[in-house]
Order: structure tokens, then sequence, then C-alpha cells
């Protein structure tokens, strides 16, 4: 291991071109401190040069100029030979010799900003031209000779170059170098992949045959679903859309529940819409424009499940609400934003986590399960429900209201545990039934939580994810005061379940698509 440590590598030549040009001067002292000749070219020589650095131009060095408007710069023998060749090679010796090239040691080099650039434009030809090739091609080269040539890939590995050179009086270890080199490797993967995925959605290729994906290292979490578990959370931005703004750290089940909560919370109406959310499923759910009832009646459909669960209102909290939330042990609080008397309030609680989400939205319109080597992937289920999805089937029509519920109910029942079941009345949930393999279980399941938790005489109606299979399920929810159901269509006994309705005068709503969630 010792030996491992202590093959060093004086540098003696550095090859510089880099789009992010901060933080070069302390690099370029150090550098100058080790005598270190730079080689550069572009833009990057411009700024060395500003910075009163000696520097030789890349069309200099190889005595090639520029050409193509700067698309050929660094693509050179002179460049390619002299980062990749092996030290001990006597024909690489030879062949440098012959060819009168010298060694390249350092290799600095960050690439054209091309995913800024997909933020910035929609401009195919400014996209193209943001495509960086001879950046990519340098690293690669440094990369794969590591045992002789440091690659520096970023401006925030500056200051551990500098510290290693300082160390080391000009030399880089073998272990140093090796781990450039993998970061390397994964930085040019990952811009290729930011490339490839650019054309697949410009050409509209859902699935292509090779699918590459580019995330960003977020948080690692202190485990996963149990402390056995490693986890980790990634991102395709630099940063998630959702703030922490108080208590410890979020953990993977945080997480997933935040994640659940925040994907029915968007999908209600604005400003409106409270959802609890308990193990990934919603224990309750309420719409109503005055917030501290949306709370109360999205409580009210499973209290006990609610305790130690997450709430998530797609409304700022106020102070009214702060004072009930803070009644209940919860382990994260959701809100597009907290005014500083909320903050005062729930700040109360040291462990409570606070999250903001104002800025929250679904732009991945695919999810994703891994099972072993294997990677599950489809769209996303985030339809937005109108009446023209939907057909009366029974002889009973429903108005507007009733229509109204049935939507609101179908909307969670998406979001429930497949075999699902929702029981809803004016917008709000008052029976889930959640996981079941049978559906005819989860019927019971809500129906108990109904008489459990919410004495009501208002109307009743029911949501399932998928069609009835017998008529036994919607019998059970006819049974317990359902006034009408909406479920999609496809089972070969829906004329039963449709004459069952017309009998029993009950509305019946099918729907078009069915909304299975395992």
């Amino acid at each position: 291991m010792g030996a491992y440590q202590t093959i060093m590598k004086k540098i003696k030549t550095a090859l510089i071109s880099v789009s992010d040009k901060k933080n070069l001067k302390p690099l370029l002292n150090s550098l100058k401190r080790n005598n270190i000749k730079i080689i550069s070219s572009g833009g990057t020589y411009k700024e060395i040069k500003k910075l009163k650095f000696k520097c030789l131009e890349v069309s200099e060095y190889t005595s090639s100029p520029e050409i193509l408007e700067g698309r050929v710069k660094t693509l050179h023998p002179k460049i390619h030979a002299g980062i990749l060749n092996k030290r001990k090679s006597k024909t690489h010796l030879k062949d440098l010799k012959d060819n009168n090239f010298e060694n390249i040691d350092l290799v600095i080099v960050n690439f054209y900003p091309f995913e800024e650039t997909l933020k910035n434009t929609k401009n195919h030809n400014k996209i193209i031209e943001n495509i960086d090739v001879g950046g990519p091609t340098m690293v690669r080269s440094a990369a794969k000779n590591y045992e002789d040539v440091t690659v520096i890939t970023s401006s925030n590995q500056y200051d551990e170059l500098i510290e290693e050179l300082k160390i080391n009086r000009g030399t880089t270890s073998l272990k140093f170098r090796e781990k450039l080199s993998r970061i390397a490797f994964t930085e040019t993967a990952y811009y290729d992949s930011i490339i490839s995925d650019y054309f697949n959605k410009k050409t509209n290729i859902i699935f292509p045959k090779r699918k590459v994906f580019h995330y960003n290292l977020i948080e690692a979490p202190r485990y996963g679903e149990n402390p056995h578990q490693e986890s980790a959370i990634y991102s395709k931005n630099n940063c998630m859309k959702i703030n922490q703004i108080h208590g410890k750290q979020l953990s993977y089940n945080n997480y997933n529940d935040i994640f659940s909560a925040l994907t029915i919370s968007k999908s209600l109406p604005k400003n409106i819409g409270t959802v609890i959310v308990k193990h990934a499923n919603p224990c309750g759910v309420s719409i109503n424009k005055d917030h501290l009832k949306s709370y109360k009646l999205a409580l009210a459909c499973d209290p006990i499940s609610a305790f130690g669960g997450i709430v998530s209102c797609n409304f700022k909290i106020n102070k009214n609400v702060a004072i009930e939330l803070n009644k209940l042990f919860l382990e994260v609080i959701i809100s597009n934003g907290f005014d500083k008397e909320t903050l005062k309030i729930l700040k109360k609680k040291k462990n409570l986590r606070l999250v903001d989400a104002t800025n929250y939205s679904f732009k991945e319109k695919f999810k994703f399960i891994s099972a072993n080597e294997e990677l599950l992937v489809q769209a996303e289920d985030l339809t937005k429900f109108s009446n023209k999805d939907f057909k009366v089937v029974s002889k009973k029509k429903p108005n507007s209201k009733q229509m109204k519920n049935l939507i609101f109910a179908f909307n969670v029942c998406r979001y429930v545990k497949s075999n699902a079941i929702v029981l809803a009345s004016n917008e709000t949930t008052v029976g889930i039934g959640s996981g079941q393999p049978s559906r005819l279980d989860s019927c019971q399941i809500a129906i108990d939580k109904m008489k459990k938790f919410i004495n009501t005489k208002e109307e009743i109606v029911a949501a399932s994810d998928a069609f009835f299979p017998f008529v036994d399920g919607i019998e059970k929810l006819v049974q317990s005061g359902v006034t009408a159901v909406i479920q999609p269509s496809g089972s070969i006994r829906d004329k039963e379940i449709i004459n069952f309705a017309n009998e029993s005068d009950l509305i019946l709503v099918f729907s078009k698509t069915r909304h299975f969630r395992h």
C-alpha cells in the first residue's frame, strides 16, 4: 500500500482549457511556484495573460492554427501524444523523440456548458456549438494515462491540487491521480449522457436501445429504509427543488413520503389542498378554500394513521393552521412557504422537519423501479382529469357536485397503493382502503375507517383504481351508504355491475383509464 501511495510524478508541463474561469489565480500561482510550464488556448489563454502569467498558446505549441471557427484547437498529435505516452515505454519515448514532442503532465479542463445552454436556449445551432469535443478528448486521454498524468475537471478541485503540489513539492501521488481519473471518466460519461438525452427528446425517442442517466449526488442519509441499508439521493439538478428550513436531517423514509405527498398535493387545485401521508400512502386528503378546514378535514379521515406522518399543504401555512399542526406529532410539514409567525410556532419542536416546496414541480415524466440489475421504467401517472375522461353508464345521472366529488376521489385513488378504494364527501376523503390483494378487503377497510372516524350525513361517493371483478365489492359499498361509484371499465362482468347499479339506484361512472399503483 505504501508503494502504491508513493509512486510520485513530477509535473513539468500543464495544459489548461476551461470554460469556468473562476479561481484561476491561486492555481496559476501554485503552478508558477513549482516552475510548471503552461499551455493554453482561446479564452483561457487570454484570461491567463490578463492575470499576467506566462503561457504558451496551443497554436504556437503545435505549430498549427485554430481552424473551423475554433472547433479544432487541441485535436493534434503533439497534444495527445504528450498526454497519452507511457513514460516507461522505450517505444513511446522514441516516438516522442522522433516527432519532437514533449510530455504534458497535468491536464486542467472543464467542458463547454452544454447543460447550462439547454436551460437558457432552445436554439438548436447554439446547443450544437456547445457540445465540447476537444475537452472530453483530452480528459479521456489524461484519465486513461493516470499512472503518469494528473487530470483536473472542475474548479472545485483546484485547492486539492494546490495542496498536493505543496506537500509533495511539485509532484502528485498515484493514489491522487487514480482518484481524479475515476472522477474524470464519470464527468465525461455524465456530459455525454446529457447530450444523448437531448437528442432522444429532440427526436421523440422515449425508450432508446441504450439508456444513460445523469444525476448528481445531493445527500447521503444516515441509512435507507432500515439501519443496515445504505442510501443516497440523486437529482438531475445540482440541488433539489425542495428546501429544508428546520429540523434534523431528513431520512430515506422521510424523502419517500415527501415525494409521495408532493405528487398528490401538486395534483390538487392550487392553494386549497392538504394531504397527509404515512408510509407513502395517503391517509387523508381534502380540498377547501379555508386552509384550517382543509387540514382538519384531511386529519379527520384517519387521525391515528396521521400520527408520525407527513402533512403537505399546497398553500402557505398561516398561524392558525400552524397552531393545529403543533398539536400532533409529525415527522415533516411541507408548505408553499412559511411566514415568520408560522415559523416561530413550528420551530418550537426541534425535531420537526419543515420543508418549503414552493418551487417543486414535475418535469420528469418517467418513474423508475430497480430490481437487481434490471430497471423498470414507465411514464408517470400525471394525467389531469376532466368530465370528458369519464362515461356515466347508470340510468341515474350525477349532478355537478356529485361529479366533482367522484373525480376528486378518483384522483386521490390513483395515488393509493393497489388494490385501492377511496370514499369521499365534499372533496374530502372519509375512508381509504389500500394495498390489499383482494379488492373486497380494500372496500371493507375503507368502510371500517369511515365508520370509526367519520360521523357524516353527507353523501358518500367511492372510487376504485381498477374495475370490480365481481358485484360483491360494489355491493358492500352500497350497503355502507355509498350513492355513487367511479371505476375503470374493462371487466367481462361490466354489464353485471351496471345492472346491479341500476337495480340499486346507484350512480355508476366508468373511467377510460386504469390507475394501479403498486
